[in-house]
């Protein structure tokens, strides 16, 4: 096994368990791994500090232990069985209401690079570090053990994740059973049609459930407006919830087809109903005034440090519009899904947004990510979702 070696003062970071060794901390190493081989890291002293997934770029290691073990079928077992049982314990493996979850959260989980998102039985595997692609075997194998005959099948989804630069040609297919026939699956009892074959990431973004739950408590009565709305999750809680109308937009075409499938599957024929293909900005331009519950989900605007400024215009720009044309009164539930926008910034913006509106603001609530994406204490960066739930006069 190769063996990293850091330079002095630079494993204060692994004694403190962060999950990653920049390329700047490694003073020498008494090989040449390969990309995704396990190495072992070793003070300045030649002391142990951890074991992990060695890497090209500013990230070199994704640390997998902090104790000496062995990177084999038992260690993946275990840690995918650690994290199914915290699934069992907050009641979504299992359940008979919501068969939709996130198993596997990289840092979270403590397996960085792997994530694993469960839809009725059906296990979608992205990893996102050629050593988890490396130890593919091992994971599948870990499923089939920790899941039983509740693993319909595993579909491999890495083809998007993987680095484009470590020449894997790693392929979107099913590794264990075939694509099921009842593709249904259930959050909180509503209905969903979750495309991982062509869908964004894994198909559904299960990180919104409790949100969208929350959705619902505010919908009654209420002309309720989803901009980027993907599928139609946020929408079909408000019908639920008794939303007089429910207008879902997004700008591809693609989404608005999975928004009203979803919408049938759940409501048929419901003519609260409409969705309209549309740039957000276009959209919200020409209906001022006729929403008094707005949801704010955009993607990602910014996924790395040198692009946070551009992106947070664009989130001020956004969250400026939606505080101007709500009705006194509405409900605002704004988000960013960016890891490099802090909840601290996030909320400046949100308050910057305010002040240029004009409007009387209050915070109701603030939100994050559910506990089946859990946040590794140590690594404070896996704290991506921040939502706040405003009242605007």
């Amino acid at each position: 096994m190769v063996t990293i070696t850091l330079k002095p003062g630079k494993e204060q970071s692994l004694l403190r368990f962060h999950p990653w060794i920049f390329s700047g901390a490694i003073a020498k190493m008494t090989g040449e791994p390969e990309e995704g081989e396990v190495v072992e890291v070793h003070d300045a002293l030649g002391s142990f500090l951890a074991l992990g997934h060695y890497q090209i770029g500013s990230i070199m290691v994704r640390v997998l232990s902090f104790v000496p073990t062995k990177i084999n079928q038992k260690f993946y077992s275990d840690r995918i069985g650690e994290a199914y049982y915290l699934r069992r314990q907050i009641g979504l493996a299992e359940s008979e209401h919501t068969t939709a979850f996130r198993l596997i959260h990289g840092e979270g989980d403590y397996l960085p690079g792997l994530v694993i998102d469960v839809y009725n039985g059906v296990a979608v595997v992205q990893m996102h570090s050629v050593g988890m692609y490396r130890d593919r075997e091992y994971i599948y194998k870990a499923l089939a053990e920790v899941m039983g005959d509740s693993l319909k099948a595993i579909y491999n989804k890495s083809e998007g994740t993987l680095p484009f630069k470590a020449g894997v040609e790693a392929q979107n297919t099913y590794v264990y059973g075939q694509r099921p026939d009842d593709i249904v699956a259930l959050e909180n009892g509503l209905k969903f049609l979750p495309d991982w074959e062509h869908g964004q990431k894994t198909g559904f973004f299960v990180d919104q459930r409790e949100n969208r739950a929350l959705i619902e408590r505010y919908s009654k009565g209420r002309n309720v407006l989803n901009m980027f709305c993907y599928t139609g999750g946020f929408s079909i809680y408000a019908m639920r919830g008794g939303a007089a109308k429910v207008h879902s937009v997004d700008s591809s075409e693609r989404a608005i087809e999975l928004t009203r499938n979803n919408v049938e599957l759940n409501f048929p024929g419901d003519p609260r109903h409409d969705a309209t293909a549309e740039d957000a900005f276009k959209f919200m331009e020409r209906t001022e005034g006729e929403f008094d519950l707005m949801i704010l989900d955009p993607p990602a605007f910014a996924k790395h440090y040198n692009v946070l400024n551009k992106a947070l215009q664009g989130y001020r720009r956004l969250n400026t519009k939606a505080l101007e044309m709500i009705k006194p009164g509405g409900i605002l539930f704004t988000f960013s899904c960016s890891q490099v926008v802090s909840k601290e910034v996030f909320r400046t913006m949100v308050f910057s947004s305010a002040a240029k509106a004009g409007r009387r603001v209050s915070v109701l609530h603030q939100l994050s990510q559910p506990a089946d994406h859990p946040v590794n204490i140590y690594h404070p960066e896996g704290e991506y979702l921040k939502g706040l739930v405003l009242q605007v006069w």
